[in-house]
Protein backbone atom coordinates (compact mmCIF):
# COMPACT_ATOMS: atom_id res chain seq x y z
CA UNK A 1 0.00 0.00 0.00
CA UNK A 2 1.35 3.45 -0.72
CA UNK A 3 2.67 5.09 2.65
CA UNK A 4 0.13 7.61 3.96
CA UNK A 5 2.04 9.14 6.44
CA UNK A 6 3.05 12.78 5.82
CA UNK A 7 1.31 16.22 5.99
CA UNK A 8 -2.32 15.28 4.08
CA UNK A 9 -1.48 18.17 0.73
CA UNK A 10 1.45 16.50 0.13
CA UNK A 11 -0.08 12.48 0.77
CA UNK A 12 -3.14 13.58 -1.37
CA UNK A 13 -2.18 14.34 -4.88
CA UNK A 14 -0.25 10.44 -4.28
CA UNK A 15 -3.80 9.05 -4.09
CA UNK A 16 -4.48 9.96 -7.72
CA UNK A 17 -4.67 7.06 -9.84
CA UNK A 18 -4.96 4.38 -7.04
CA UNK A 19 -7.98 2.33 -7.02
CA UNK A 20 -10.94 2.39 -4.39
CA UNK A 21 -12.18 -1.06 -4.18
CA UNK A 22 -15.19 -2.59 -2.11
CA UNK A 23 -15.96 -6.44 -2.17
CA UNK A 24 -19.83 -6.50 -0.86
CA UNK A 25 -22.59 -9.01 -1.03
CA UNK A 26 -24.00 -7.42 -4.80
CA UNK A 27 -20.34 -8.32 -6.26
CA UNK A 28 -17.29 -5.94 -6.38
CA UNK A 29 -16.92 -2.39 -7.60
CA UNK A 30 -13.67 -0.28 -8.54
CA UNK A 31 -13.04 3.14 -8.81
CA UNK A 32 -9.69 5.07 -10.17
CA UNK A 33 -9.37 8.15 -7.86
CA UNK A 34 -8.91 11.00 -9.85
CA UNK A 35 -9.99 14.20 -6.93
CA UNK A 36 -9.25 14.17 -3.37
CA UNK A 37 -9.06 16.90 -1.03
CA UNK A 38 -6.81 17.41 2.03
CA UNK A 39 -7.88 18.22 5.64
CA UNK A 40 -5.40 18.64 8.14
CA UNK A 41 -6.16 18.38 12.18
CA UNK A 42 -5.85 21.31 15.04
CA UNK A 43 -4.28 23.98 12.33
CA UNK A 44 -7.22 23.62 9.57
CA UNK A 45 -10.13 25.41 10.42
CA UNK A 46 -12.04 22.96 7.68
CA UNK A 47 -10.96 19.87 9.57
CA UNK A 48 -13.80 17.88 11.79
CA UNK A 49 -10.59 17.85 14.16
CA UNK A 50 -10.53 21.14 14.30
CA UNK A 51 -11.70 21.67 17.95
CA UNK A 52 -10.33 18.34 18.81
CA UNK A 53 -11.66 14.52 18.94
CA UNK A 54 -15.17 13.55 19.32
CA UNK A 55 -17.36 10.40 18.82
CA UNK A 56 -18.13 11.53 15.28
CA UNK A 57 -14.32 12.22 14.24
CA UNK A 58 -12.33 9.64 16.54
CA UNK A 59 -11.38 7.92 13.17
CA UNK A 60 -9.60 10.91 11.78
CA UNK A 61 -7.08 10.21 14.31
CA UNK A 62 -5.74 7.21 13.46
CA UNK A 63 -4.13 4.97 12.34
CA UNK A 64 -3.13 5.84 9.21
CA UNK A 65 -4.84 3.15 5.86
CA UNK A 66 -8.19 3.65 7.44
CA UNK A 67 -11.17 4.77 6.58
CA UNK A 68 -13.45 8.18 8.09
CA UNK A 69 -16.90 8.14 7.27
CA UNK A 70 -19.10 11.00 8.07
CA UNK A 71 -22.95 12.28 6.93
CA UNK A 72 -22.36 15.32 5.21
CA UNK A 73 -25.91 17.48 5.44
CA UNK A 74 -27.59 14.56 7.03
CA UNK A 75 -28.05 12.38 3.43
CA UNK A 76 -24.55 11.73 2.20
CA UNK A 77 -22.21 9.60 3.37
CA UNK A 78 -18.60 10.67 2.26
CA UNK A 79 -15.18 8.57 2.56
CA UNK A 80 -11.68 10.09 3.63
CA UNK A 81 -8.53 8.24 3.98
CA UNK A 82 -6.88 8.69 7.35
CA UNK A 83 -3.20 9.89 6.86
CA UNK A 84 -0.63 10.43 9.38
CA UNK A 85 0.12 8.44 12.97
CA UNK A 86 -2.47 7.81 15.62
CA UNK A 87 -3.15 11.37 17.70
CA UNK A 88 -1.96 13.49 14.50
CA UNK A 89 -5.18 13.55 12.55
CA UNK A 90 -5.56 14.46 9.40
CA UNK A 91 -7.69 12.67 6.53
CA UNK A 92 -7.71 12.97 2.77
CA UNK A 93 -11.66 12.76 1.16
CA UNK A 94 -11.84 11.30 -1.74
CA UNK A 95 -13.97 13.77 -4.21
CA UNK A 96 -14.60 12.17 -7.29
CA UNK A 97 -13.39 8.60 -9.25
CA UNK A 98 -13.68 6.76 -13.11
CA UNK A 99 -15.78 3.82 -12.27
CA UNK A 100 -12.75 0.46 -13.35
CA UNK A 101 -15.39 -2.51 -12.27
CA UNK A 102 -18.94 -3.04 -11.47
CA UNK A 103 -20.58 -0.33 -12.94
CA UNK A 104 -24.40 -2.03 -13.11
CA UNK A 105 -23.60 -2.85 -9.25
CA UNK A 106 -22.56 1.02 -9.38
CA UNK A 107 -26.05 1.86 -11.49
CA UNK A 108 -28.31 0.17 -9.32
CA UNK A 109 -26.77 1.78 -5.88
CA UNK A 110 -27.12 5.28 -8.19
CA UNK A 111 -30.63 4.67 -9.64
CA UNK A 112 -28.83 6.37 -12.63
CA UNK A 113 -26.57 5.70 -15.24
CA UNK A 114 -24.78 9.20 -15.78
CA UNK A 115 -22.83 11.10 -12.72
CA UNK A 116 -22.12 7.94 -10.94
CA UNK A 117 -18.81 9.08 -9.14
CA UNK A 118 -18.61 12.70 -9.66
CA UNK A 119 -18.81 14.18 -5.54
CA UNK A 120 -17.88 12.51 -2.25
CA UNK A 121 -21.44 11.34 -1.50
CA UNK A 122 -22.25 10.04 -4.79
CA UNK A 123 -18.61 8.03 -4.69
CA UNK A 124 -19.24 6.15 -1.38
CA UNK A 125 -22.94 5.74 -2.71
CA UNK A 126 -21.55 3.79 -5.66
CA UNK A 127 -19.25 1.93 -3.82
CA UNK A 128 -21.78 1.22 -0.82
CA UNK A 129 -19.85 2.51 1.81
CA UNK A 130 -21.87 3.65 4.54
CA UNK A 131 -21.31 5.01 7.95
CA UNK A 132 -20.60 1.25 9.10
CA UNK A 133 -17.44 1.24 7.65
CA UNK A 134 -16.28 4.19 9.00
CA UNK A 135 -12.62 2.82 11.03
CA UNK A 136 -11.87 0.07 8.56
CA UNK A 137 -9.09 -1.01 7.42
CA UNK A 138 -7.87 -0.28 3.70
CA UNK A 139 -4.96 -3.12 3.54
CA UNK A 140 -7.71 -6.09 3.81
CA UNK A 141 -11.18 -6.72 4.04
CA UNK A 142 -14.47 -5.64 1.74
CA UNK A 143 -12.72 -2.43 1.27
CA UNK A 144 -9.20 -1.82 0.25
CA UNK A 145 -6.64 0.87 -1.39
CA UNK A 146 -4.86 -0.27 -3.98
CA UNK A 147 -1.82 1.38 -5.11
CA UNK A 148 -2.24 2.62 -8.98
CA UNK A 149 -0.38 3.68 -11.65
CA UNK A 150 0.28 7.46 -12.65
CA UNK A 151 -2.68 8.70 -14.67
CA UNK A 152 -1.23 9.97 -17.27
CA UNK A 153 -2.58 14.01 -17.71
CA UNK A 154 -1.87 17.21 -15.30
CA UNK A 155 -3.14 17.54 -11.62
CA UNK A 156 -4.69 21.05 -10.87
CA UNK A 157 -4.40 22.41 -7.60
CA UNK A 158 -7.08 24.33 -6.76
CA UNK A 159 -9.09 25.56 -3.03
CA UNK A 160 -11.09 23.01 -1.60
CA UNK A 161 -14.63 23.34 -1.96
CA UNK A 162 -17.96 23.43 -0.24
CA UNK A 163 -16.68 24.80 2.81
CA UNK A 164 -17.08 28.09 4.57
CA UNK A 165 -13.80 28.32 6.62
CA UNK A 166 -9.76 28.18 4.75
CA UNK A 167 -11.19 28.30 1.82
CA UNK A 168 -8.03 29.85 0.23
CA UNK A 169 -5.92 26.35 1.04
CA UNK A 170 -5.11 25.10 -1.88
CA UNK A 171 -5.29 21.62 -1.22
CA UNK A 172 -7.48 19.97 -3.61
CA UNK A 173 -6.22 18.16 -6.52
CA UNK A 174 -8.21 17.13 -9.53
CA UNK A 175 -7.15 15.04 -12.17
CA UNK A 176 -7.30 17.48 -15.47
CA UNK A 177 -10.11 15.64 -17.12
CA UNK A 178 -12.46 16.24 -14.36
CA UNK A 179 -12.46 19.78 -14.66
CA UNK A 180 -12.95 19.51 -17.91
CA UNK A 181 -15.69 17.76 -18.35
CA UNK A 182 -17.18 19.52 -15.39
CA UNK A 183 -17.01 17.23 -12.55
CA UNK A 184 -15.88 19.07 -9.94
Amino acid sequence: MIDLIGPPHEIAPLLLGCRLRTEFEEGATEVVITEVEAYSGGDDPASHAFNGRTARNSHMFGPAGHLYVYRSYGMHWCSNIVVNPPGQPSAVLIRGGEVSEGTEIIKQRRGRSDQLTDGPGKLSQALGITGDHDGAGLDSGPIRLIEGKPLGRPVLTTPRVGISKAVDYPWRFVAAAEIATGNT
